[in-house]
């Protein structure tokens, strides 16, 4: 049993500001950063809207950049994955990976959210043979091809004009007929020639033999449907909160989402969250450090009180 001060699990931006902090604290923080360093950040292109980056940067570039920072101070970082947590017995809590098992005086979680999907026949089938949900992963695998993709939100529109460095032509399709991104981000898509609407609009089958060749699509309002001959479908349609883990170990809403005090903390005293694990509502780069900041400060706050 490898004993720790602090446990941090996850590793996105709000991890590793968590790290970053309890590091410059003196706590020496362990990152169990799951299979995915750097978070949802990691699968993201271009990032134009965090601080202190005036042309802008990609989001594997900024987790490093992250991550170099924490260690800098003394965070460590595992590549491993949590099974198991048992926090119902108080400090120290108990975690579990497929490689170790730890105690822990407090524990961060930040393990963050993951996409949504479609649910429908054909998606499970051809992941990988055409489904995607990373076009930051995907798209130099549809060069000169005509895609799809569904959701109306940032990510959609950012993964779409992201995909027209590759594909000949990025159809968006979305079940209303007014998007729900920002209006830089509207602006950048309706004005790139290689991208088109198919307004209230649903997927409801994807079709193809051995690879994606076709979707089923619904017109939501005329209930007609019809086929579209496409290479690929990219799916941005929300997240949900990867918060299996949890259940029965801390407060949860409806949804999923943990939920926080206004000082980071669960409903267990010594562990807190951050990021989008406890943030339904932003799920920006910039709130998740915040939060991440929030929820080191009242972890070493809290550390200092039960010394």
């Amino acid at each position: 049993m490898q004993k720790e001060k602090v446990i941090i699990i996850g590793s996105g931006p709000a991890g590793l500001t968590a790290a970053l902090y309890t590091a410059r604290a003196r706590l020496d923080p362990l990152v169990i950063a799951g299979n995915l360093l750097g978070g949802q950040i990691s699968l993201t292109s271009e990032v134009e809207n965090y601080p202190g980056f005036p042309e802008g940067t990609t989001g594997p570039e900024l987790g490093e950049l992250m991550q170099k920072q924490a260690e800098r101070f003394g965070a460590r970082f595992v590549m491993d994955e949590v099974t198991e947590v048992d926090f119902n017995q108080g400090s120290p809590f108990r975690i579990k990976t497929l490689e170790d098992e730890y105690e822990a005086e407090a524990v961060i979680v930040c393990v963050g959210a993951s996409p949504k999907r479609l649910g429908v026949p054909g998606e499970e089938e051809m992941i990988g043979r055409g489904v995607s949900f990373c076009a930051t992963c995907d798209g130099f695998f549809f060069r000169e091809k005509d895609v799809v993709v569904v959701g109306g939100g940032d990510s959609a529109l950012e993964e779409g004009l992201f995909l027209t460095r590759f594909a000949d032509r990025v159809r968006i399709i979305h079940r209303r007929d007014e998007l729900r991104a920002g209006e830089a981000l509207k602006r950048r898509a309706f004005a790139n020639e290689k991208i088109s609407f198919v307004w209230d609009t649903v997927v409801e089958e994807i079709q193809g033999n051995g690879k994606v060749q076709k979707v089923l699509v619904r017109n939501v309002k005329s209930d007609a449907t019809s086929e579209l001959e496409t290479d690929g479908v990219f799916i941005f349609i929300g997240h949900y909160p990867n918060s299996d883990l949890f259940k029965g170990q801390v407060k949860m809403d409806d949804v999923g989402y943990l939920l926080t005090d206004e000082r980071m903390m669960t409903s267990v005293p010594g562990v807190f969250a951050a990021g989008e694990i406890q943030d339904p509502v932003f799920r920006q780069i910039a709130t998740s450090v915040g939060q991440g900041c929030a929820a080191a400060m009242m972890t070493e706050r809290w550390l200092e009180a039960q010394e």
